[in-house]
């Protein structure tokens, strides 16, 4: 006489349960933890060759035990040698959700022979309601499959050695592991994956989502129209505190120069002050930066003696300008035949060599 048994699954929430005939399947929530305690059985076997195992790129298959059960599906056969018996080659589970998307495991209780998986159990992830879905239509995929030990209470685990990521799409709809387990392995009760003719098999799904961001850093060096010229003129009747230049956009960025005329802080009233200032600096993303390399430049307009200083800075929503209290002496600054003031008029310039840039894209 065969005896039905149903077990429920709770794991802070409802399980769901089907039955046809002997089979049993659990759904299990997507946020139960993952991959703690692993412990490695077995480093790599070969698998099918067929292009349906999931190790048929070369990097052979990684098998490891843990405590924890499967995230997000869980498929429990009870009277296993019946089923085997009855002549299907394959049993479909139900569909479960995982990531969004539908599933179904795909069980080939015999082996999947097609796929060189004669005298191993096979067991294949199988995307479903794909109906609806363009032509073109890819999911890419992360997927662990599972088979319960319940003596220890561990779960086998079973995945790609290299980690591989596999691609679901029109033309091929299911991956998975022609040689899962061997039929000997499993059907020997002292492994715990068969006992009292019932075993549970579980999968793990994780899509990658395309929606990946791409950041572009690019260190340009001479970017085009690279020198902010401040011409400042009557500067003998420039009265206020400092002044500032138009916006200039350079790079991907807008700067200015801000010039005290008679020096600031503790220079006042002592020398010329110039700096260079990141425009908008506050509306940058958190964390990010700025580089500039420049040279702050006060130009001699009777020869080409102009006094310079270079600067290489990081400017940032918390350092928005960077330059000097004392570019040069007022007093050096003033004098006629320095040739810096000419017609009253002072020229004081900004020129970038090396600037950062970022592109997001898309």
């Amino acid at each position: 006489m065969l005896h039905f048994h149903i077990f429920i699954l709770v794991r802070f929430g409802e399980a769901h349960i089907w039955s046809v005939g002997k089979i049993r399947t659990f759904n299990v929530p997507d946020f139960l933890l993952d991959d703690f305690g692993n412990s490695v059985v077995s480093n790599e076997c070969s698998g099918g060759d067929d292009g349906r195992s999931s190790s048929d790129e070369g990097g052979g298959i990684r098998r490891t035990t843990r405590d924890f059960p499967p995230a997000h599906f869980l498929f429990k056969v009870e009277g296993f040698s019946f089923l085997a018996k009855t002549g299907v080659e394959k049993y479909d589970s139900d569909v479960f959700e995982a990531s969004g998307k539908k599933w179904r495991l795909s069980l080939y209780q015999n082996g999947d022979g097609k796929s060189n998986g004669s005298g191993f159990i096979s067991l294949y992830l199988v995307i479903e309601e794909t109906e609806n879905l363009p032509l073109t239509w890819e999911v890419h995929v992360s997927f662990r499959l599972f088979v319960l030990d319940q003596i220890r209470d561990k779960y086998l685990t079973i995945e790609d050695a290299n980690g591989a990521v596999k691609r679901f799409h029109w033309m091929k709809t299911e991956w998975g592991f022609a040689q899962l387990i061997s039929i000997e392995t499993f059907s020997d009760t002292a492994n715990g994956y068969l006992i009292d003719d019932c075993c549970v098999f579980g999968a793990e799904v994780f899509v990658m989502e395309r929606n990946c961001r791409w950041e572009c850093l690019s260190m340009v060096k001479q970017p085009d129209d690279n020198t902010i010229i401040f011409k400042m003129e009557k500067f003998s009747k420039l009265d206020k505190k400092y002044y500032e230049s138009s916006v200039h956009t350079i790079g991907d960025s807008k700067w200015k120069l801000n010039v005290y005329p008679k020096g600031n802080v503790k220079f006042k009233g002592k020398g010329l002050s110039v700096f260079l200032e990141l425009v908008e600096a506050d509306k940058l993303p958190p964390k990010r930066k700025v580089y500039a390399e420049y040279k702050l430049r006060v130009r001699n307009q009777i020869n080409d003696n102009h006094m310079e200083f270079s600067v290489e800075r990081w400017f940032s929503a918390t350092s928005v300008n960077w330059g000097y209290p004392q570019f040069m002496q007022l007093k050096l600054l003033h004098d006629p035949s320095k040739g810096y003031i000419v017609s009253d008029t002072l020229i004081v310039e900004a020129e970038i060599t090396l600037i950062s840039e970022v592109k997001r894209f898309p």
